[in-house]
């Protein structure tokens, strides 16, 4: 049973986090009995649910299911990517190094011409491919030097990162994972390519 729209108006000042705050600490100080019977009205709609979904699978097409299968898993993909990306958020990482048009792009944006977002952004790449090198130069200096600011900081982080046993996070490490099958694929290739002295030995003996 949802007890929000109960609490909401009893606390109608409350922001959406403290009211969730709240609900969490309300069914902290449930005692179990009174917590089974909500357990118990769960696992019915789960079930529900489940019985309800096979049904409708039932009825698709091949494509279509395949459709949904396609659709979940993209779903699935931007969770995880989401998730990621709060929990670096969380860590504090250093955000990325800007770009020279990004930073012209925020410098101007709300003094743009423009009915929407897009229509200012649409303005505002036009400007920056008509703009000549001197023009751009500035913008991409500063683009230089917030690179190094990057750098700086991704190197704090990272020392910090294997510190609290995260080294997973850290990039070198990702290099060296990614490079490591190709390497050793080509240390295979290498060792079984016969050398070319030998094939000439071969074929001296075979002569012979």
């Amino acid at each position: 049973m949802d007890n929000r729209p109960a609490f909401r108006e009893k606390n109608p000042e409350v922001s959406n986090t403290e009211l969730i705050k709240k609900l969490a600490g309300a069914w902290r100080e449930l005692p179990a009995s009174q917590k089974q019977v909500y357990e118990e009205a769960l696992k019915t709609d789960w079930k529900r649910y489940g019985e309800q979904m096979a049904a409708y699978k039932a009825q698709l097409t091949p494509a279509q299911a395949a459709a949904l299968k396609e659709e979940r898993r993209k779903q699935l993909a931007r969770r995880r990517s989401i998730r990621a990306k709060r929990e670096l958020n969380l860590l504090g990482k250093p955000k990325r190094a800007r770009s020279g048009f990004n930073i012209f792009l925020s410098e101007n944006f709300q003094e743009s011409e423009g009915s929407s977002p897009v229509a200012k952004l649409k303005k505002l790449f036009d400007t920056w491919k008509k703009m000549s090198a001197s023009q751009k130069q500035p913008y991409l200096q500063l683009a230089e030097d917030d690179k190094v600011r990057y750098e700086n900081e991704m190197k704090s982080w990272e020392a910090k990162m294997i510190e609290v046993g995260r080294e997973d996070l850290v990039r070198s490490k990702k290099k060296r994972l990614k490079k490591k099958p190709a390497e050793t694929a080509k240390q295979t290739e290498t060792a079984k390519a016969p050398s070319g002295r030998g094939k000439k030995a071969k074929l001296k003996k075979s002569e012979e």
